[in-house]
């Protein structure tokens, strides 16, 4: 009973408190909502089955998710050239990416030696503007956003995996109360096949970030809280499952997969069972979870239509500040490359792009030549 009670747990938590995240973060790079639903309701059944299959395989609770951070960084991209289908394209490439750091070690040796401090400069740029958006929801609708902020103020002291579920809540009860309504017709979700499209900005600008963020962000944490319960899969397996769910699900819409952090934690720690070998069907219920809530995927994007776009930005906003609180500290820990990682920091939050290509990747760019120079300053003494 602990191992069904912390899987639905889990499924809830995971869904609720970045499902507004996943559908800003599609919407940002040109998708309609019929895609919306799409790509939500394929990462949420794929998460489900890849993650009841590993912990089936290993007989570990390995928890899969989407890539939250991914969607920040879609949200607060510009539409590529060519719309959608060039997205789904990187989407594509993120994939191949992700199956390729699995299966060749010395590449993945190459994205682990990304320097942290850059990577969590960058990822905490992209999610800056969004975790804003609480802040400018309350100036511009203050009856509707104040009582979202306060209930997941108040349930931070509480319980804090529940606190932006509860927002999640408020925010639809109010969004009723105001007399906002969907489409019925819209709820239930539908497949759509997205033809893919490849251009070498969309693979710079889009592919490359999102392969970043999702590594650095989601299956290496994801990696670190299996080892702090106790449990060592081997990471080449795990990441070229969830790089090749990620291309299943990418052509309905769907940008990426990975291990889950937070929701690893709820079905691998201590609490779902004393013994670690009878904690992996927590794994299994909420993926099962997974499946279930997406088919609700049409009914959430539908609503979330419906909805004022500043509430839910708020909403999504509240969802990231912990992982932009968490990027912020991995950015600056390191005093030698602080400069570094201050300049990444801007040019990502920058929101600007040049020749099509998105301002994660130049903050990126940026970051690194300038670690360089320190670095080649520092050896030479000058």
């Amino acid at each position: 009973m602990q191992a069904i009670f912390a899987g639905l747990l889990a499924a809830f938590v995971g869904f609720a408190s970045s499902f507004a995240v996943v559908i800003q973060g599609l919407v940002g790079v040109g998708a309609s909502q019929a895609q919306s639903a799409s790509g939500l309701m394929a990462l949420s059944i794929l998460m489900g089955v890849c993650g009841i299959a590993l912990s089936l395989w290993r007989r570990e609770p390995i928890s899969v998710a989407w890539s939250t951070s991914g969607a920040a960084l879609l949200a607060t991209s510009v539409p590529p050239e060519g719309g959608f289908s060039a997205a789904v394209g990187a989407f594509l490439i993120s994939g191949g990416l992700i199956v390729a750091a699995g299966l060749f070690r010395p590449f993945g040796k190459a994205v682990a030696s990304i320097p942290p401090s850059l990577a969590n400069a960058m990822l905490a740029g992209v999610l800056l503007n969004l975790c804003i958006a609480p802040v400018k929801a309350v100036a511009t609708i203050p009856a509707m956003a104040l009582p979202v902020v306060l209930v997941w103020a108040v349930m931070l002291r509480v319980k804090r995996v529940l606190a932006v579920p509860a927002a999640v809540i408020v925010a639809v009860t109010a969004i009723l109360l105001q007399g906002s309504a969907a489409d019925p017709g819209g709820w239930w979700p539908e497949p759509v096949w997205v033809a893919p499209t490849f251009s070498v900005a969309a693979a710079i600008g889009l592919a490359l970030p999102l392969f970043v963020v999702t590594m650095a962000s989601q299956n290496i944490p994801g990696m670190a809280v299996l080892h702090m319960n106790g449990f060592r899969p081997p990471p080449g397996p795990l990441f070229v499952a969830t790089g090749a769910f990620s291309l299943l699900a990418a052509p309905f819409g769907g940008h990426a997969l990975n291990l889950a952090a937070i929701t690893a934690a709820m079905c691998a720690g201590p609490d779902v069972h004393p013994d670690p070998a009878r904690r992996y069907p927590a794994a299994i219920v909420a993926g099962l979870g997974y499946i279930v809530l997406g088919l609700m995927a049409g009914a959430a994007t539908a609503f979330i239509a419906a909805s004022p776009p500043v509430l839910i930005q708020a909403v999504a906003g509240l969802a990231l500040l912990g992982s932009f609180g968490s990027a912020l500290f991995g950015a600056m820990r390191d005093d030698s490359a602080r400069e570094a990682a201050v300049v990444t920091f801007v040019v990502s939050a920058s929101g600007l792009g040049f020749l099509g290509i998105s301002g994660a990747f130049w903050g990126l760019l940026a970051g690194g030549a300038m670690l360089a120079l320190t670095r080649y300053r520092l050896s030479t003494g000058r």
